[in-house]
């Protein structure tokens, strides 16, 4: 007699983390094993014609491949998911598989700048016009919304300024006008933040932050809910897209350990920005998770908990004071991206066409990783006594 499995849908959160993806282990491995592979035989001719088999192709489909996407699946609680070779990658799929010359597209004007530039250059080129809005709109998206607009984009919290969307005032004016909802889902990672029980039709991600989580492996992810998967899944297959198994593995290997990571990151950024708070060179911390920050009512509303990525506005002083306080700091890395074990900050200059930026001190994004968040304060100490010093 074999033993029982559990009932995935009915564990806690947590628990799903761990449980997702063990059902492709074989010969009693706890993990699946990494399949590197292109041909895929096939026994009998009838198999061959019909097609018949689970796999046919390795761009198709792998065991690795499948055990990671129902792992994404779930955490996100969405359909169906599929794996793609960095989040850059899911965001330009995820578009192109719902978008055609003449459709319009409403994107977010606070989002991740590579994907303002794909809107700006590849769809434009293809005739698909872009219209970019305020991420505090809410309902207001209807005003906006034309006949041929097929896709309201999403990025909650915004990059860079945290502007935490009201996702489910978006969706259903959307939904009204038979338009489908895209989230950039990365900064929640699909656990913090349910996007599908808030309206989202399509959940993308770069799985290369929290999913991957050791800056060691580029993934993005897609998921979909039942209504869009198939036209999404031609797209994909189509467009040839495929991540690496080793890559696939290393996110699998991730996702298990999510929650606890996640959860030290939000304790250590909480702690790390609340001192961030009390400085004088400090003007405002955007983190949503702060009583009293930018966005914090919805995000308490609707939001399971916070990552470790968090922005601030400094008072203002000279960029060469800016460089002085990157300098001087030790623990604190310069690297654009986020989501690893290490705690990163990078100065950065909001870019916006549809809404106004009209803070006049410096900006910096801090990533708070898994030290510990007394160490990091001694550092940022030290940064800004470089900055003062400047």
């Amino acid at each position: 007699m074999s033993k029982s499995k559990p009932d995935l849908s009915t564990l806690s959160p947590q628990t799903k983390l761990v449980a997702a993806g063990r059902d492709y282990g074989e010969h009693g491995f706890v993990n699946p094993a990494v399949y590197h592979g292109s041909t895929v035989l096939f026994p009998t001719a009838k198999s061959l014609h019909d097609r018949s088999q689970t796999y046919v192709y390795g761009r198709r489909g792998t065991p690795t491949s499948r055990a990671v996407e129902e792992a994404v699946a779930l955490v996100e609680g969405g359909h169906n998911a599929k794996m793609l070779p960095s989040g850059m990658a899911a965001i330009s799929t995820a578009l192109l598989a719902f978008l055609k010359s003449g459709d319009h597209l409403l994107m977010v004007d606070t989002v991740y700048f590579p994907a303002r530039q794909f809107c700006d250059g590849l769809l434009k080129g293809l005739g698909i016009e872009t219209t970019y809005y305020d991420p505090m709109i809410g309902r207001g998206i209807a005003s906006l919304i034309r006949p041929n607009t097929r896709v309201v984009y999403c990025e909650t919290p915004g990059s860079q300024t945290m502007e935490v969307q009201d996702m489910p005032s978006i969706a259903q004016a959307a939904h009204q006008a038979g338009a489908i909802v895209m989230v950039d889902n990365t900064w929640g990672a699909g656990h913090f933040f349910k996007a599908f029980e808030h309206g989202a039709d399509v959940s993308v991600q770069a799985a290369t932050k929290y999913l991957v989580g050791h800056s060691d492996a580029m993934m993005g992810t897609v998921t979909c809910n039942a209504a869009t998967w198939e036209q999404f899944k031609d797209a994909y297959e189509s467009m040839g897209q495929f991540a690496g198994p080793d890559d696939m593995y290393l996110t699998l290997r991730g996702i298990h350990t999510l929650d606890v990571r996640l959860e030290r990151h939000m304790k250590n950024a909480i702690a790390v920005a609340e001192w961030l708070r009390s400085r004088d060179e400090v003007e405002t911390v955007l983190y949503p998770a702060l009583s009293n920050a930018p966005g914090h009512d919805i995000w308490k509303r609707d939001f399971k908990g916070a990552s470790g990525l968090f922005s601030v506005v400094l008072k203002p002083c000279a960029d060469d004071a800016v460089d002085s306080f990157l300098d001087r700091l030790a623990l604190f890395g310069m690297g654009y991206s986020w989501g690893g074990f290490e705690s990163l900050c990078i100065p950065f200059k909001p870019l916006r066409t549809a809404t106004a930026w009209t803070a006049p001190g410096p900006c910096l994004r801090f990533h708070i990783g898994l030290e510990s968040p007394d160490d990091l304060i001694t550092d940022l100490t030290d940064g800004f006594k470089g900055l003062q010093s400047a």
